[in-house]
């Protein structure tokens, strides 16, 4: 025996959506556009490097987060190479966590902060150098070889 009310209670239920049903999301005009640029928004992101409890000028230990053994060999060669730094090492603390950690220990004059900074310009340098010989070698071959591009 049914209910007395499920007469009603279907009467009074919505129809079921349709597939195709157009939403209306709104018109452009009442879009936001946010600046990812901006210092309010750059501020809001997470802090992706940090400098590890137990740092001096010219000793520091930084932690990086979401980096491995890709970021981490070539910017402890690249800071190697500055003769201001007396030693750079990193090392994964383990496997299971995605962090990167670095060592950066300097002559007196510079600070480790400072030697960072430059392994990081000179490492996009670097890479700069790279990608424009890759595409000029690109093209080279694409001149030499027509038929097989």
């Amino acid at each position: 025996m049914a209910p007395k009310n499920s007469k009603k209670a279907a009467e009074a239920a919505p129809p079921a959506p349709e597939s195709d049903v157009e939403m209306d999301y709104g018109s452009p005009s009442n879009e936001v556009l946010i600046d990812e640029n901006s210092p309010q928004e750059l501020a809001k992101k997470e802090q992706r490097i940090r400098v590890l409890p137990g740092s001096s000028a010219t000793a520091a230990s930084f932690e990086f987060k979401d980096e491995d053994h890709t970021l981490g060999n070539a910017l402890r060669y690249i800071i190697m190479k500055n003769p201001e730094v007396e030693f750079c090492g990193y090392s994964i603390p383990h496997p299971s966590e995605p962090l990167m950690n670095i060592r950066i220990q300097t002559y007196e004059g510079t600070t480790a902060s400072e030697a960072l900074e430059k392994g990081f310009k000179d490492l996009m340098d670097l890479c700069d150098v790279v990608a424009d010989k890759f595409v000029e070698a690109q093209i080279e071959f694409a001149e030499e070889n027509p038929t097989e591009v």
